[in-house]
């Protein structure tokens, strides 16, 4: 699945920056975005971008929404309703919680920065999202993470403690 997963990715790489290196680009040819990503570069084009944006919405679509609500999350979702007790279903709600919130952040700005509608006002905003998904969202992932640890746990609750002086 690993494997799959890379080759896809891989794959639709290589076809969008093809296609968008291909395209003829206007008088300026410096990218006004943190990262060199291909709706950025499609704004750089002389010619119409349409069949090349609604390409790009159509992968979105495959690669971020499809698998995220149909494939794998669903099962997820059914499997734990189906726990008949509310303490069994807590319990894994509290072991899955930090992997759903990485996902949701990670896949949330995703959809966000790739799916919304081309306008010029999302220029600013685009940049920020992919600023958030690029390197915030990796510096949280292993925040998250480590909070499952009882001892970080503790350790955090000390400290907010001792921020907000809150005695025990």
């Amino acid at each position: 699945m690993a494997a799959a997963s890379w080759i896809r990715g891989f794959s639709n790489s290589v076809w969008q920056s093809t296609l968008t290196l291909q395209m003829p680009l206007s008088g300026h040819k410096e990218v006004d975005h943190f990262f060199c990503e291909v709706p950025a570069l499609l704004k750089l084009s002389c010619v119409e971008t349409t069949a090349n944006e609604a390409e790009l919405f159509f992968i979105s679509v495959l690669f971020l929404l499809i698998p995220l609500t149909l494939i794998s999350y669903a099962f997820i979702v059914q499997a734990v309703l189906r726990i008949q007790s509310a303490e069994g279903r807590q319990k894994v709600f509290g072991t899955c919680g930090s992997r759903l919130i990485v996902v949701s952040l990670f896949y949330g700005t995703a959809i966000y920065m790739y799916l919304q509608p081309p306008s010029p006002a999302s220029k600013d905003r685009g940049k920020m999202v992919s600023l958030f998904y690029g390197i915030i969202m990796p510096m949280l992932n292993s925040l998250i993470y480590t909070l499952r640890n009882k001892d970080v746990k503790g350790a955090f609750k000390r400290l907010i403690a001792r921020i907000f002086l809150i005695k025990k």
